[in-house]
């Protein structure tokens, strides 16, 4: 049974508190799934993790890229989640540069597994990580998910053809074009 809403779960994140002293001026900030997903439409694609190659290289940069033109498409919020802590997240953002984006950390991986997205990348040494993909959710509901082929524990390769911002983009387009039909 394919999955139609996003599962219901808490990610610990972190924000910027000025009242905070030292070199991390941070606190944690629990978001509700309904925090973020409801009332809105989002796009949200799902990486293996931060600093690793072509999501570093790649599917990051082009949804920072393309940005502005996804929002003009009737988005609210582009998200990208990784299995990592919000640490992790917070660094890989600021070292790509990253603007825009919001990075959702995933740490314990719940969200991906209730997904259905948790696969065990042991053979990289990554240990349990997303599967690649990306959807829009309209108001918690799944309006269109994009999951790359091959989505299985171990997978020999790590194919990066559907949950690009390009394809993302063009379902946008043609969905904005088909509405106003």
């Amino acid at each position: 049974m394919a999955i139609t809403r996003v599962p219901n779960v808490v990610f610990r994140t972190r924000v910027r508190d000025e009242s905070v002293d030292g070199p991390n001026p941070f606190r944690w900030q629990d978001l509700t799934t309904k925090e973020i997903f409801s009332g809105k439409r989002i796009v949200l694609f799902a990486l293996p993790g931060a600093f690793t190659p072509t999501c570093s290289s790649t599917h990051l940069p082009r949804y920072e890229e393309l940005y502005d033109e996804i929002k003009a498409q009737g988005v609210d919020e582009i998200i990208c989640l990784s299995v990592n802590d919000a640490f992790v997240m917070f660094q890989w953002g600021k070292s790509a540069g990253v603007k825009k984006i919001f990075l959702l950390p995933d740490g314990n991986g719940e969200f991906t597994r209730k997904m259905g997205m948790l696969v065990d990348k042991s053979n990289l040494g990554f240990g349990m990580r997303s599967w690649r993909y990306s959807m829009v959710v309209n108001d918690c509901n799944i309006e269109k998910i994009f999951i790359e082929d091959g989505h299985e524990d171990n997978c020999a390769l790590d194919p990066f053809e559907v949950s690009d911002a390009d394809t993302m983009l063009a379902y946008l387009k043609s969905a904005r074009v088909g509405a106003a039909v």
